[in-house]
């Protein structure tokens, strides 16, 4: 996904798959990949509310282990991405 939006190559049925096959995985993301797949599916313009839930989810339960950058770029995504995660940002808060 990260190619794809950094080339700005937009392809939303590929988005839309890697999409549906994240969110049963997110557990198994390292920060900087949550952070990666926020970020491409901001940039990309693909809306797929449920795999921002489920990446705050896990952001949140391994928020100690991201990086400032990481951090950022999350952030940036979900703000870009007009999604709401309340309970994520308090926790930055």
């Amino acid at each position: 996904a990260w190619a794809f939006a950094k080339a700005e190559h937009k392809v939303p049925t590929l988005f839309t798959a890697l999409a549906n096959a994240s969110e049963g995985r997110m557990h198994e993301f390292k920060p900087q990949e949550l952070a990666n797949t926020a970020w491409a599916f901001a940039t990309a313009e693909h809306s797929a509310p449920m795999l921002f839930v489920t990446l705050a989810c896990a952001s949140e339960e391994r928020l100690h282990e991201f990086k400032p950058q990481e951090l950022a770029n999350t952030v940036w995504a979900f703000a870009t991405a007009k999604h709401s995660a309340p309970t994520l940002f308090a926790a930055l808060a």
